[in-house]
């Protein structure tokens, strides 16, 4: 679990290695966290595979449409802008929302940011569509020091543990306030699940091998 910060969206957000990533792991997902699951990727391999954040894709085609270029979202209220780039499906799903199904578009997508230098870029086009069921979030540029959401967070911790770049990430909810799910209760469910809590200054301190 990682929490960005009280000054920030205040959120804990449920997080699991993409490479890792199982059917069973995407349940847990919905049924502990119950946010919206996505796939946080590096923004190298974001570059090399010509992604763009998703205000920059509306911006680019709203110019003969001022309705569309006025809901564009700016700044949101935590403080910087959403790191959403277009959603995706792997071409051997379904539906593409199954347990099963966001698993294989997941696991395969990993894959692809493992081998961004070694014909990813080609296999993406070849084997992915959009849009999807799964959001892709691309990391700030300059990570940590630009942006310290979960995207950032995320990606920067599998980076120091020596993972392929990308994770999935779902905000942990309350079912019974309706709200965000607190960090207390959070550690609470952590305790109980023994999953470990980091907080965004001890992920930012941490100094371990960039991949």
């Amino acid at each position: 679990m990682i929490h960005d910060d009280k000054s920030r969206e205040n959120e804990v957000d449920l997080v699991i290695a993409a490479q890792h990533v199982r059917p069973r792991d995407i349940s847990q997902l919905r049924n502990m966290a119950g946010g919206m699951i996505c796939l946080a990727i590096s923004n190298d391999v974001a570059r090399k595979l010509g992604l763009m954040y998703m205000h920059e894709i509306l911006d680019k085609t709203s110019t003969n449409d001022t309705t569309l270029s006025k809901m564009i979202l700016g700044n949101a209220p935590y403080g910087d802008r959403p790191s959403f780039s277009i959603s995706i499906n792997h071409i051997d799903t379904y539906t593409g929302i199954t347990d099963l199904d966001r698993a294989l578009t997941v696991s395969e997508m990993s894959k692809i940011c493992s081998q961004i230098d070694n014909g990813g870029m080609d296999q993406f086009v070849r084997y992915f569509r959009t849009p999807g069921h799964v959001p892709i979030l691309i990391e700030a540029r300059g990570l940590l020091e630009e942006r310290l959401g979960h995207t950032e967070l995320a990606v920067h911790s599998m980076k120091l543990a020596n993972l392929i770049p990308s994770a999935v990430i779902c905000e942990m909810l309350d079912s019974t306030t309706f709200r965000a799910l607190t960090l207390d209760k959070a550690l609470e469910i952590s305790r109980s699940y023994k999953i470990p809590v980091l907080e965004a200054n001890q992920i930012k301190q941490i100094n371990g091998l960039e991949r």
